[in-house]
């Protein structure tokens, strides 16, 4: 394999990739990302593979000068690190056998690496596509909740997200146990469904490949693997990931759905005075009293040894008797950083009871309160 390209678009590929590679595993091919270069009429484009066993990404650079085709297996810190501390504008990757020297015009790496045939593949997805979205939609539904994923993986807490697709809408749900995230867009595809879970770390590696909005991302279902076409063929990336074989929670059941006390918020000021009342919270007192009456929310916090707090914001829409009722402060910040609206809505029924936060009908968050005492 022998080959020229632009130093700053292999670096962008090679980060991309490098996101998915193994942190720790007694294999050393997954610490490897796998180059194989070809030769096409639209012009030269260097494919660059990566896996963890669970989930694998091929990112596309095209515009690549191939000069000779092939395949390299190269550890993937190195190849990272070399292509980073460069500050020429192009270089080249040269291979022969496990043996890959890459070259500017002031320096020069000799790098051992494997025989590309030891490296597991990542699997395409062909022709089938289940369903079609935006990347600047799907972008959207993967930020408003994969911030409510579990952080350890529990029955009924999964470190993944719930993917729905019905027709031409679709939904993707995440729940730590404590709280609840629901995100609605819209897809283009048949008539059929699709329900799947994928975990958190492919999603987060996905993000990395949503650069472009108006991309397309092509979606199939095969197995127990589901698989994310990103962009055209020559310089798009292809992401595929082991599906949570387990069931999800109900999540319906836990949508309260009466209501009797409704607050509109502007989502800037209430985030503000959140940050200032937690500002004496601890961890056995990590809660912050909100209390709506009439056009005023006054919002006030209590640790022992520490002091106290009280923030109000005036002018506030609400409707509903009066109500005390405390959350923890994080839970309310999280989602204020993901939803991307100026006015927030607070629905709530009782001190003791799930409240929830909504923007329009395409993005509800239910978050249980905590106890002060």
């Amino acid at each position: 394999m022998k080959l020229i390209c632009d130093r700053l678009s292999l670096s962008d590929a090679l980060t991309m990739a490098s996101g998915v590679v193994a942190s720790r595993t007694p294999r050393p091919v997954l610490l490897c990302l796998k180059l194989v270069a070809k030769k096409s009429a639209e012009g030269g484009v260097l494919q660059i593979s990566a896996t963890d066993g669970e989930i694998g990404l091929v990112v596309s650079v095209p515009n690549v000068d191939i000069k000779e085709e092939g395949e390299a297996l190269i550890p993937a810190d190195k190849l990272n690190q070399i292509v980073r501390a460069c500050d020429d504008s192009t270089l080249s990757i040269s291979v022969d056998r496990t043996l890959a020297t890459i070259s500017t015009e002031s320096s020069t790496f000799k790098v051992f690496g494997y025989e590309p045939r030891e490296f597991p593949g990542v699997r395409k997805i062909g022709e089938r596509t289940d369903f079609e979205v935006d990347a600047g939609t799907l972008r959207r539904l993967m930020t408003r909740t994969i911030f409510a994923t579990a952080r350890e993986d529990t029955r009924y807490a999964f470190n993944g997200v719930l993917v729905e697709r019905k027709k031409a809408q679709l939904q993707l749900v995440a729940t730590d146990a404590r709280r609840l995230a629901i995100a609605r867009g819209s897809c283009k595809g048949g008539d059929g469904d699709s329900v799947f879970i994928v975990p958190t770390k492919a999603l987060n590696a996905l993000m990395r490949l949503l650069t472009d909005p108006d991309s397309t991302v092509r979606i199939a279902r095969d197995g127990n693997q589901v698989v994310f076409a990103v962009g055209d063929v020559t310089a798009g990336a292809t992401l595929v990931a082991n599906i949570d074989e387990r069931n999800f929670p109900p999540f319906n059941d836990a949508i309260p759905k009466d209501h009797d006390r409704r607050a509109t918020c502007d989502a800037a000021e209430l985030g503000s005075a959140i940050r200032r009342a937690s500002l004496l919270t601890n961890e056995e007192s990590k809660g912050v009293r909100m209390s709506f009456a009439g056009k005023q929310l006054t919002l006030t916090s209590r640790a022992p040894e520490m002091g106290e707090s009280e923030v109000r914001i005036d002018g506030i829409a609400y409707q509903g008797e009066p109500i005390d009722i405390a959350f923890n402060p994080t839970f309310i910040l999280d989602v204020l950083k993901v939803i991307d609206s100026e006015q927030v809505v607070m629905e709530m029924k009782g001190p003791n009871l799930p409240g929830a936060i909504k923007v329009g009908a395409d993005f509800t968050y239910v978050v249980m309160p905590v106890s002060l005492r």
